[in-house]
């Protein structure tokens, strides 16, 4: 399915892999926090669940790792526009192309949420304190709040 396409061209700051080998729609993901960013130096794991009609439809991504952001839900939710079912977004905050496409790889899935730690989008946030802290002070209770889910992350990564 998309594990071959990984091993060809394997992309920076993540690692990806079937949670069980006899299922092919769990995959676990570990992102590691990009260089230069608050995240950096921590190691974030994740969910990602395919849709049984996927690439029609996008998979569900879920943080299994404590993280604190704009654009993920307390709950470890990700939320952002490559991940949105396809078409038109009824709110008006999306073009259909910034939203799913078929042509969406795990590869390039990873590297949206790599970007988005690194820029997170206040304007639509899934984590409403998180981007009110960005906003309003980012270098500090943010700052902070962000260190302690790397040190965790770093702690519970070899568990």
């Amino acid at each position: 399915m998309l594990s071959k396409e990984l091993n060809k061209n394997p992309v920076e700051g993540f690692s990806a892999g079937l949670i069980d080998d006899e299922d092919i729609y769990k995959w676990e993901v570990v992102i590691i926090g990009p260089q230069d960013t608050l995240f950096e130096g921590g190691f974030f794991k994740a969910y990602l669940t395919f849709p049984y009609d996927y690439p029609l439809r996008p998979p569900k991504m879920k943080f299994i790792t404590e993280i604190w952001h704009p654009n993920v839900a307390k709950n470890g939710d990700v939320c952002i526009s490559i991940l949105h079912e396809p078409g038109e977004d009824k709110f008006g905050y999306e073009k259909p192309e910034e939203r799913w496409l078929p042509i969406h790889t795990v590869e390039t899935i990873m590297i949206s949420v790599i970007s988005m730690l690194a820029d997170p989008n206040s304007d639509s946030p899934a984590n409403v304190d998180a981007a009110k802290e960005w906003r309003e002070d980012p270098n500090g209770e943010f700052k902070r709040k962000v260190a302690r889910c790397v040190r965790k992350s770093q702690e519970m990564a070899f568990d």
